[in-house]
């Protein structure tokens, strides 16, 4: 006979009451392909995952990042049950990020029930861009010609830059209708900017080919993507970090490919440019460049426009605090000052206007990252110039590690808001 004094198994409804709610799961779930798909970084994906999941009281909750997937576990080991994600990255989306934030703190905090955050974040996404086509290409020609300036070039390589980011701009434009082209954007885009280049050095006179290049590829620099691996390695977010940097790492092939191509067959076909120093420009096109930057940068990441106030001012405060730490301290250095001063001014902004700090300290962020270096790295190996090459790539690094440094430190000196318990 049975022992009556021995563990009954639980019944259907008692372990029922341990699974987690449908709606909240679906919540979290679509939440996180959202928050992933428009550019958060492993770790504050995981973090706001789990602060909702907490508050939606669903147990034994964990997730796993990584650049195409999410992974979420919702009970305890033995009766968990988890859910995949097969996530396609797009271009970052700061007035949805936010948007998205602002729907995940109103569930958290019940303002919303689960299933009608679920409807409002579909109606989020399915959002048009505030920005039309037009705009977003203009912003690709001037924040070209902004990028110029930056590196020294003259009126001459500015007026070229711009040129070539406008084509770049009209170019994502048909790719974004093709997929086929969308696949090998970045070389396809790069070989036509630098035969592009090659072809407007003939007809406009004398500059560098070089610098106007660089200048026409800067959308397509993946200095971000670098900055942000970088950054999840050091938070030990080791899986999503190595598969960014890899990911990175052949962004910057494809885009020295294409302008190798580029170069040699502009040059067979139509001859080898007269290569020359710039003409430096006055310092109030500095100035010009500094406001342009950041307002080029709110378009193409589709900021909400009330933010532009706030997103010029940390990208004048990011450039202004680098170059001031590079002239005291040296160039990396110097990008760990000018990052410090970004977060920090993206922490003030976010207890401020109670948005996500992302808003401000990723446009931020872009005007200061390695991209460019990274490209004459890979461009100097390509020359048969290995010295120059990993000289380049080796300050590439330590600029990025510096710029990562100076935005955990700020994180430590000034926490971000986060939902409690």
């Amino acid at each position: 006979m049975d022992d009556p004094n021995a563990p009954q198994p639980q019944s259907f409804v008692e372990r029922r009451r341990d699974e987690p709610n449908p709606a909240a799961v679906a919540f979290v779930l679509r939440l996180a392909r959202a928050l992933h798909v428009h550019g958060h970084s492993a770790g504050r994906l995981e973090d706001i995952l789990g602060i909702t999941a907490d508050r939606l009281g669903l147990p034994a909750h964990q997730f796993f990042s990584t650049p195409t997937s999410v992974m979420a576990s919702f009970g305890v080991e033995v009766r968990q049950r988890t859910y995949l994600l097969r996530v396609e990255p797009a271009e970052v989306n700061l007035g949805m990020l936010a948007a998205l934030e602002r729907v995940s703190l109103d569930v958290a905090r019940g303002r919303l029930s689960p299933p009608d955050g679920t409807a409002e974040i579909e109606r989020i996404v399915a959002a048009p861009s505030p920005y039309g086509p037009s705009l977003t290409t203009i912003a690709y020609g001037a924040v070209s010609g902004a990028a110029c300036v930056f590196l020294g070039g003259g009126a001459r390589e500015v007026m070229v830059a711009l040129v070539l980011g406008l084509g770049l701009g009209v170019f994502s434009l048909v790719a974004q209708q093709h997929p086929r082209i969308g696949r090998v954007f970045e070389p396809f885009a790069s070989f036509l900017v630098s035969a592009a280049a090659i072809v407007l050095a003939h007809a406009v006179g004398p500059l560098s080919v070089l610098a106007a290049t660089i200048s026409g590829l800067i959308v397509l620099m993946p200095g971000l993507t670098l900055t942000t691996a970088m950054s999840e390695l050091a938070t030990r977010h080791l899986a999503s970090g190595t598969a960014r940097l890899s990911g990175a790492f052949i962004t910057f092939l494809g885009i020295a490919f294409g302008v190798a191509l580029g170069n040699r067959l502009g040059a067979a076909l139509i001859g080898a440019p007269p290569n020359v120093d710039p003409t430096p420009l006055p310092m109030w096109a500095g100035l010009v460049a500094l406001v342009v930057a950041p307002l080029s940068f709110t378009v193409i990441l589709r900021a909400a426009p009330r933010d532009t106030p706030w997103i010029v001012a940390a990208g004048a405060l990011g450039v202004a605090g680098g170059r001031l730490g590079a002239a005291t301290l040296g160039v990396e250095l110097g990008a760990f000052a000018g990052s410090f001063a970004v977060a920090l001014a993206g922490s003030g902004y976010e207890r401020w206007r109670r948005r996500p700090s992302a808003v401000v300290v990723v446009p931020g962020i872009l005007q200061l990252v390695p991209g460019s270096v990274g490209f004459r790295s890979l461009l100097s190996l390509m020359d048969r110039e290995p010295v120059v090459g990993l000289q380049t790539a080796f300050s590439m690094i330590m600029t990025a590690i510096a710029l990562v440094a100076g935005l955990l430190m700020a994180s430590v000196v000034v926490p971000e808001v986060r939902v409690r318990r």
